[in-house]
């Protein structure tokens, strides 16, 4: 069983978390019937992932192109330094933004964020380059996602 976060999992977790990232609205008896264990074995396991941060949460994996989104960008940063943590805090809470990323190299900051027009890409850009310690940003638009899929395959 689990004494703490850095416990890793057995295959019986892994297998339970392949199937929930095919479909996170599956049952804990359909997983059990799968698995071939008992329901209330995966519904322990499921909830000390759960109770640990190993599943964060469930939600349901979105087009956003269909949703009007149809811009994606790759946003570099660089911060004066001491101003990082408050720079990724601010970028972070836009709703346009999908992923804040410390990085290594030339920038200090990598964003993900959709848009459903030009017009907010560029009110963005603009917004983020009046903030005080960004020094200078990057933005590469995405032209075609090859793969983009959040699950880990096990």
């Amino acid at each position: 069983m689990y004494k703490s976060r850095s416990d890793s999992l057995d295959e019986l977790d892994t297998k339970i978390l392949a199937l929930l990232s095919e479909d996170a609205r599956r049952s804990c008896r359909e997983l059990a019937e799968k698995l071939d264990v008992a329901s209330g074995t995966v519904y322990n396991r499921v909830r000390r992932m759960t109770e640990t941060g190993v599943i964060k949460a469930y939600i349901p994996l979105l087009d956003h192109s269909k949703l009007g989104y149809g811009l994606m960008a790759l946003i570099l940063v660089q911060v004066e330094g001491q101003n990082l943590t408050t720079v990724e805090k601010e970028l972070a809470a836009s709703s346009e933004v999908m992923a804040v990323y410390d990085i290594t190299g030339e920038f200090d900051v990598a964003v993900v964020a959709r848009f459903k027009s030009q017009i907010s890409m560029n009110t963005f850009i603009k917004n983020t380059l009046k903030i005080p310690s960004i020094r200078r940003t990057v933005t590469n638009v995405v032209l075609n996602v090859v793969k983009e899929d959040p699950r880990v395959q096990f």
